[in-house]
């Protein structure tokens, strides 16, 4: 199959939302340990109902199994350990500065690690490792043992606090994305924010971003790769697409993973459609292949109303 052909399997105009769907109540403010999630059994009955109610087929009211599934459905990817029954296990600890060789598992319902992957975008699982003040960031692809544990060189590059993620859907199951706190010891200092700027610098290379962020409807961003000045025409397929976009929300660390739209054209846009659902700041990072080596693109884009403040990308060199 040809690339071109290959490509054109995503649906065109994919729209995704940032962080999490619409109509969460409140959005999780910053934390270095992972959300609890109260179990089915320590939810109490809704107040207020005398008449004897319908129960799911868990033994739950029904009312009670609904608005769960709501919260379930609701929760931004990235922001639980465990989410359907799967947990995300690590292993081993990561140390600042020295290549780890990082394990992991997923365990399923069933209570021993997860075997069985479906491929998605050329891999059966992607792993996200990125420091909690956003400025580190690496996209990995570990092996699996047949026992189902994953495996990965992993180097930190400062002490601190990071987020790891993993991004699989199990055989004959949903999409998940779940998420780990991983601790680097050490002298930690978080550095703020990069500060909003709509180009981004990685070695020879500039991206820059066309498109605006806005709260509660769907949003064209559009990056153009040059390199010294001239348009990239013949950037290379890289997990099945021209580009491939992490983003995360700035603060809980929220978590989307998502890739730009049916295009036979190598280059020099590649273009997303995206939905944020709140108002704040997002990281995106953009991973393309060019001349047989990926780079990271990274930006920082801040979600407003349509007032004429719109958002942009941070100039940024990443490596």
């Amino acid at each position: 199959m040809n690339t071109a052909a290959k490509l054109g399997s995503y649906a065109l105009g994919l729209a995704v939302v940032f962080g999490g769907a619409l109509g969460v109540g409140k959005v999780v403010g910053p934390t270095s340990a992972s959300p609890v999630v109260a179990p089915p059994e320590a939810h109490a009955a809704l107040p207020g109902h005398s008449q004897p109610e319908a129960h799911a087929g868990d033994g739950r009211p029904e009312q009670q199994h609904q608005q769960s599934e709501q919260q379930t459905s609701h929760t931004p990817g990235g922001l639980q350990v465990s989410q359907d029954g799967y947990t995300l296990n690590p292993i081993t600890s990561i140390t600042t500065g020295v290549p780890t060789d990082f394990k992991f598992t997923v365990i399923g319902p069933d209570g021993k690690p997860v075997t069985g992957y479906q491929v998605e975008h050329d891999k059966k699982l992607h792993f996200i490792v990125a420091s909690r003040d956003l400025t580190s960031f690496q996209h990995l692809h570990p092996e699996m043992a047949a026992d189902g544990t994953w495996s990965v060189k992993l180097t930190v590059p400062k002490a601190g606090a990071y987020r790891a993620f993993a991004d699989f859907a199990p055989t004959g199951g949903e999409k998940l994305t779940l998420g780990a706190d991983l601790q680097a010891a050490g002298d930690y200092r978080p550095e703020p924010l990069p500060h909003v700027s709509r180009t981004a610098a990685v070695d020879d290379y500039t991206v820059n971003l066309a498109g605006d962020l806005v709260p509660g409807r769907s949003s064209k961003l559009t990056l153009t790769v040059s390199k010294d000045g001239e348009p990239v025409t013949d950037l290379e397929p890289y997990l099945g697409a021209y580009g491939h976009l992490v983003a995360l929300r700035a603060g809980d660390l929220a978590y989307l993973h998502v890739h730009p739209e049916e295009s036979e054209k190598s280059g020099p846009e590649i273009t997303f459609y995206a939905e944020a659902p709140s108002r704040g700041d997002y990281r995106l990072f953009l991973d393309f292949k060019h001349e047989g080596k990926v780079r990271t693109a990274s930006f920082t884009a801040t979600a407003t109303l349509s007032d004429g403040h719109a958002p942009s990308a941070t100039h940024d060199h990443s490596h």
